[in-house]
């Protein structure tokens, strides 16, 4: 059965403390490097595409759901925040809500 000499264990601790130390201060650097960054601008965000298959599949669910076919022309991702969702955006996302269980379907 192997012994642990004590100055191995200490050898052992101070390579992962120097190890830890490095990593701490790569983590460090990079945080800096991301601070210093300048901020995007507020509809950077928004800017984002929808893949052309993500609009085939978002069709075709609405599609099932009002049972006709459903042609989506545009599509964008929307990153609602808390502090700046207008009151007046969001009424007109409940009227079409709304609206969207009132619809005559043609024969």
């Amino acid at each position: 059965m192997d012994t642990v000499q004590a100055k191995d264990l200490l050898a052992a601790i101070e390579a992962l403390r120097r190890d830890m130390q490095g990593q701490i201060n790569s983590l460090k650097a990079e945080l800096t490097t991301l601070k210093a960054r300048p901020a995007a601008p507020a509809g950077a965000e928004a800017a984002e595409e929808i893949s052309p298959e993500m609009l085939v599949i978002l069709a075709a669910a609405a599609t099932t759901y009002l049972g006709v076919k459903v042609r989506i022309r545009s599509a964008r991702l929307l990153h609602p925040s808390h502090d700046t969702i207008s009151p007046w955006a969001q009424h007109g996302r409940v009227f079409v809500q709304s609206a969207a269980h009132n619809l005559r379907r043609v024969r």
